[in-house]
């Protein structure tokens, strides 16, 4: 490509960085915010802010608007995306540690894996492949088992429904990540991310207030490091995070990208523990070795046809 010639590396590294550290400290940032603000409130005001302005500037840019079949497919991926994975892990992160969140979140790769070779049998399972599977879900394992008097992993297993709701939140995502191969979605990724956000925002507005989190959100009463972190996400993690990724997808290889799925969970885990004060123990150690290898295996597997 002759682009990649006339291209500024610092660019590229810049963009890198962006997905690599912007996206990993927004686990803890969304930590400090659901202390004070109920979980999918505030998941609402992040991704309809940001939906709103990512949308309009592709509207403003003279982008043609999904179709009505188009916008069908972005309410289904929508709400699989940031009403079931982004709601959930905002909510898990009032229970779990925001590395530990990311690290379960990691697991995204191995659950399309699995969807790949389980449901749409498009893919083989491999002795590479069931192996790795087998390591993801030991590195699960110690995050979530209690010790035991013959394996002393030392601190206490993370919240068991804080966790069963980060599972469910990467199943979401690895099921939406399949669904938009085959749903009718708008050409422009930044027009059909940006309609995602947007419907997003609506559902998860319409969940918290299903919830009853209206009633117990009081503006006033909210810490200004709370909105601190709430705007953190829409600009940083949602809008410039977003920018640099489209960017990055356009002009460097996938697999070159999809490298951010193991340095998010590590960026993630260093933060919490030096600026969140978490726990950085054996158990956290092994379990997040063990899920990054297992992500790191499946991504550079090449795909075998069923």
């Amino acid at each position: 490509m002759e682009a990649k010639t006339h291209r500024p590396t610092w660019k590229t590294l810049l963009a890198f960085a962006i997905i690599y550290f912007v996206w990993g400290s927004t686990f803890l940032a969304i930590r400090v915010g659901v202390r004070e603000v109920p979980p999918f409130l505030l998941a609402a005001m992040r991704f309809s802010v940001a939906g709103v302005v990512l949308y309009g500037w592709t509207i403003a840019r003279g982008e043609r608007p999904p179709s009505r079949r188009e916008w069908m497919s972005v309410l289904l991926i929508a709400f699989l995306i940031f009403v079931m994975d982004y709601g959930l892990l905002f909510w898990a992160e009032q229970r779990v540690p925001s590395g530990i969140a990311a690290v379960m979140m990691a697991t995204i790769p191995a659950f399309m894996a699995l969807s790949e070779i389980v449901i749409l049998r498009t893919q083989r399972l491999t002795a590479r492949l069931a192996l790795a599977l087998l390591i993801g879900i030991c590195g699960v394992a110690v995050l979530m088992v209690p010790s035991v008097s013959t394996l002393n992993l030392g601190g206490a297993p993370i919240d068991r429904t804080g966790a069963v709701a980060l599972i469910i939140g990467s199943i979401s995502w690895s099921v939406a990540s399949i669904l938009t191969r085959k749903l009718a979605l708008p050409s422009s990724k930044v027009m059909s991310s940006g309609a995602q956000m947007l419907a997003g925002g609506v559902m998860l507005a319409l969940a918290s207030a299903a919830l009853g989190e209206f009633q117990r959100f009081h503006p006033s009463a909210v810490s200004r490091a709370a909105w601190l972190s709430l705007l953190y996400l829409i600009v940083a993690g949602s809008i410039i995070g977003f920018t640099a990724y489209v960017w990055l997808i356009h002009h460097e290889s996938p697999t070159k990208v999809g490298t951010y799925a193991y340095v998010n969970p590590v960026v993630a885990v260093v933060i919490g523990y030096f600026l969140g004060g978490e726990t950085l123990g054996l158990r956290t150690i092994l379990g997040t070795s063990f899920v990054l290898i297992s992500v790191v295996v499946i991504t550079t597997t090449r795909a075998k046809a069923a």
